[in-house]
């Protein structure tokens, strides 16, 4: 459970990466030896390699698209069919530590944007061998997880990158802006709220249910056992994959941890907040068998967050499922929450924005707007908020890109801490980060850094 030491890390990253799944030894060594990235000049083209691509990854490459692709890699033949197309003379592989074996001395860095389960190891593997790295959000599927890919990164010295691009916007640096200077007044109260998982996208319609018990025959183009990964041995079933796993405890984090490093990183950002002291959830979730298996039709996570500095406790209340809070006060006659989003209400004035990095900011009462003059910049903005570019400019001058996971690790340490509140609903959980541990409930500590399968480690 305690954070990775410089020891332990170097113990650790020498010979080979501790994975097999029956392949030769010779397939399925990594060198993990630790390497000091190399600097390429703003001049050069980054050599980029990715994993897992047949999903949100072919917007990252498309923002790659100045840079050179030069191998991909993907568990799924048909999944990865278009991206493979796309890219006619990259390199293909089915498992990441032969990429990175193989292709050692060609990349540069690497995208990750496999499912969340299976985040970490990849991740560690690709920072271990020196390669920059950008990856999905949340940044992986424990709260262990989290800790140490952000203590490793730094320990490596790469340049990282969290795919919650929002954070690269005009929108969420005006926000900062706004309660640095002052315009909200002492905020204490923040909703925030996702009409998923049964709105939004197909893949985030995730099925509510019980493990299947048929078990169907895994198709000749997936390698199910390098998906399975790290997590809990079980059959094969098409309800798992390609689209719908992040209604699974197991594979995913649900509505909150797909969306929360979007819809609450405003507030994480422009209110300082860190780590809560308390986190509480309540959920729709009622029958064992599925509350086991699933993640809730819906749920309400309330954080407290203490003072910080000269800024006031903070309660942050999320909603999901399509719940939303209460309309507030200051809202104009007839007007309606929309289907992502949150409110800051601070004691002169209230922000609202919509999903991903504070867009469709707007300052309330509506009366307010008139006499209102926005701050000064003081914040260095992203070129044209391009999230992989901001990335991939990091990667050739060095300074750290706008979501490393110094920033990516704690936004997704507190989106995870209220994860786990779900499993123990109606319980306040008591967390304490710098331990990273519940402090009141002994059960939770146990899934905050759940045993991998045979075979698999950090």
């Amino acid at each position: 459970m305690s954070p990775i030491s410089r020891r332990r890390f170097l113990l650790t990253s020498s010979g080979a990466v501790a994975l097999t799944t029956g392949l030769s030894a010779a397939a399925a060594r990594v060198n993990t030896a630790r390497v000091v990235p190399g600097r390429v000049s703003p001049n050069e083209r980054l050599n980029i390699a990715a994993i897992g691509v047949g999903g949100i990854c072919r917007s990252n490459l498309r923002a790659c698209a100045s840079e050179n692709i030069v191998a991909l890699c993907d568990v799924d033949d048909v999944r990865a069919a278009e991206t493979y197309q796309k890219f006619p003379k990259a390199k293909r592989y089915r498992d990441f530590r032969v990429l990175l074996d193989k292709e050692h001395r060609n990349i540069d860095a690497v995208i990750v944007a496999t499912p969340d389960h299976t985040h970490a190891v990849i991740a560690m593997a690709v920072m271990r061998a020196g390669k920059h790295l950008y990856c999905q959000k949340p940044l992986a599927h424990s709260i262990h997880e989290v800790r140490t890919l952000t203590e490793t990164a730094r320990e490596t010295g790469i340049q990282t990158q969290m795919g919650n691009q929002g954070h690269s916007s005009n929108e969420i640096r005006r926000l900062r802006e706004w309660v640095q200077a002052g315009v909200l007044g002492q905020v204490r109260e923040v909703y925030a709220w996702s009409d998923r998982p049964v709105g939004g996208d197909p893949w985030s319609d995730f099925p509510i249910m019980a493990r299947p018990k048929d078990t169907p025959p895994v198709p000749e183009t997936l390698d199910w056992d390098l998906w399975l990964g790290p997590a809990r041995e079980r059959p094969y079933h098409p309800i798992y994959c390609p689209t719908t796993w992040r209604g699974f405890w197991d594979f995913g984090t649900g509505a909150l941890g797909d969306m929360g490093c979007h819809i609450l990183d405003p507030a994480f950002w422009a209110l300082d907040l860190g780590q809560p002291e308390t986190v509480q959830a309540t959920t729709t979730h009622w029958e064992p068998e599925v509350s086991e298996e699933t993640f809730p039709r819906a749920s309400i996570i309330r954080y407290r967050f203490p003072a910080r500095g000269e800024m006031p406790p903070v309660t942050v209340t999320w909603f999901d499922g399509r719940l939303k809070p209460p309309i507030p006060e200051t809202f104009e006659p007839g007007r309606t929450l929309g289907s992502n989003g949150a409110l800051l209400i601070g004691d002169r004035a209230t922000a609202i924005h919509g999903s991903h990095g504070a867009g469709d900011l707007e300052l309330l009462p509506v009366s307010q707007r008139e006499s209102f003059q926005e701050p000064p910049e003081t914040l260095p903005r992203v070129k044209d908020g391009a999230h992989e570019q901001d990335w991939v400019r990091a990667c050739k001058d060095g300074k750290p890109a706008s979501s490393s996971f110094d920033y990516g690790g704690p936004l997704t340490e507190m989106v995870l801490i209220g994860v786990l509140a779900m499993r123990l609903q109606d319980r306040v959980l008591a967390w304490d980060p710098e331990n990273l541990r519940v402090a009141n409930v002994e059960e939770a500590n146990a899934l905050l850094n759940p045993v991998y399968r045979e075979g698999w480690s950090l």
